[in-house]
């Protein structure tokens, strides 16, 4: 069972790669930008005649959300050009493609969480770009899952956990937005639910109509004050946290004030048992 992993070299990408070695059934390749340019359609065809995967796990992206409304170009290549090379390629060579999207795909006025089935309506470059590659790809594709997910973080890449960490120890106080309300997602639980789904379609427990759209992220819901007030605690850090609004912390793209997501379709389909925020938080 052999599964190429786009985007090695992202959170991830590395997430999978810490896992890895607990599956000696499936034959992981990981191809970071350089080695695997999703952009780029025949090194796409050739790295995918050389390695002949039965599934893609499509880690690459463009994620600078704030820069994406500078550089939508750039951002619209990757999150829209390169699903479309990636899916064009899957069809071809008959191959399923597992892709991550976000939850920047909503506009955020929901008052409940957000299911597969709610219209989505992004309001930056980003989660216009998600949307675009989500869109492409089904209408390319018949085998795909496309999985969103939200406010991911890890001990890999850049993210909020290491970065109230890093200035937890730089600074006495800190300011954080209390109005923004999501779900961290633990990258590792993230991996961890795609191997589940790689596992089920090679076991051929999938149908046709169970291919499609998930949402998967850890269970319950926060703001990004309590989400690191909750990071400070579990690693005994002590600073003046401040709660703040959006307005006073203004950013180039707007940020959906409520983004937590449904995990009913996941958890029914895959029998995946989703962790909660603050459980998961605890192993790292």
């Amino acid at each position: 069972m052999v599964v190429l992993v786009t985007g090695s070299s992202g959170q991830l990408g590395q997430a999978l790669k810490s896992i890895a070695k607990q599956y000696i059934e499936v034959d992981f390749e990981f191809c970071n930008s350089t080695e695997l340019d999703i952009t780029d359609l025949e090194q796409c065809k050739i790295v995918f005649a050389k390695i002949k995967p039965k599934f893609c796990i499509n880690a690459a992206a463009y994620t600078a959300v704030d820069k994406a409304e500078s550089e939508p170009e750039k951002a619209r290549l990757i999150n829209v050009g390169g699903p479309i090379n990636l899916a064009q390629v899957c069809k071809e060579m008959d191959v399923i493609l597992l892709h991550i999207s976000t939850d920047f795909i909503f506009d955020g006025i929901s008052t409940k969480p957000y299911t597969e089935e709610d219209i989505p309506n992004p309001t930056g470059i980003y989660g216009k770009t998600k949307l675009d590659g989500e869109i492409v790809i089904h209408a390319i594709l018949e085998k795909y899952f496309i999985i969103r997910t939200s406010w991911v973080y890890s001990q890999f890449g850049n993210n909020f956990m290491k970065t109230m960490l890093r200035l937890g120890r730089e600074r006495d106080s800190l300011s954080v937005v209390n109005d923004q309300i999501g779900t961290p997602t633990n990258a590792v639980d993230l991996a961890e639910a795609l191997v589940k789904i790689v596992h089920f379609c090679h076991a051929e427990l999938v149908s046709a109509s169970q291919f499609g759209i998930y949402n998967f992220s850890n269970e319950g819901q926060c703001s990004w004050y309590e989400f690191a007030k909750k990071i400070l605690e579990i690693n005994k850090m002590e600073l003046d946290l401040q709660p703040i609004a959006t307005s006073d912390y203004p950013t180039p793209a707007k940020r959906p004030r409520y983004s937590v997501l449904d995990k009913s379709k996941i958890k029914k389909v895959f029998g995946i048992k989703v962790k909660n925020w603050k459980e998961s938080l605890k192993k790292l």
